[in-house]
């Protein structure tokens, strides 16, 4: 059954695409860890690693912050050049525009309301007496989860695939890609370089508007 009929589904990941920063290492920042912590992203998102076994790593290295730091974190984020733009266009135009990320729901869903942004999926920091646990709670929210929610939301709203438009960076995006009927690499890793059909290595996601008025006809 469709719950509500869109024009075409915008699903995007959000660190290094939809935001120019990566939210764990802003946030390993506040425990002297960025270093670190930045490695392993990197060698993840290379598909080095294997991510939710780099995830439960770097998020064990934030163990003991105080839970304010996400707020402070949050006022730090930078969207990618053309990222706003791209997301209010889309929802104008009547489609669904979604973030799938393997960063956190706590950090991102604000930034995703202010846009207008209608779903989100993203991790979670595990809280106890105020402060992060080092665990993350719940499930990890993988590549195949990232593809998992572009169906589900293609079969919830009636999107067809080639009405799909996926943006993401890193090798956790590849599986994503295989979902859309565009798919976009935003200065791809060479894994996910080769698998998509558009590569963006200019400081701006305008070029996905233009592909966005192309598939509406206008």
């Amino acid at each position: 059954m469709v719950d509500t009929a869109y024009r075409g589904l915008l699903i995007s990941d959000v660190d290094s695409t939809f935001l120019t920063q990566e939210v764990i290492e802003l946030v390993a920042d506040y425990a002297g860890v960025r270093d670190d912590v930045e490695e392993v992203t990197l060698r993840a998102m290379r598909g080095e690693l294997d991510f939710a076994e780099s995830l439960h790593h770097r998020v064990a290295a934030l163990k003991g912050l105080p839970a304010t730091v996400i707020d402070e974190v949050r006022e730090q984020l930078v969207p990618t050049p053309g990222a706003l733009e791209l997301a209010s266009e889309a929802i104008e135009r009547g489609w669904l525009v979604a973030l799938v990320s393997g960063g956190f729901e706590e950090i991102i869903t604000p930034l995703a309301e202010q846009v207008g942004i209608q779903s989100v999926l993203a991790n979670r920091f595990e809280v106890a007496d105020g402060h992060l646990t080092g665990r993350v709670d719940g499930p990890i929210v993988d590549r195949e989860a990232k593809a998992m929610q572009a169906r589900f939301l293609s079969a919830a709203h009636g999107v067809p695939r080639e009405r799909i438009i996926a943006l993401g960076d890193g090798a956790n995006d590849i599986d994503l890609m295989a979902e859309a009927g565009l798919a976009v690499g935003f200065h791809p890793k060479p894994a996910l370089r080769e698998v998509v059909d558009l590569v963006i290595d200019g400081p701006s996601l305008d070029p996905v508007r233009e592909h966005l008025a192309r598939l509406d006809g206008f």
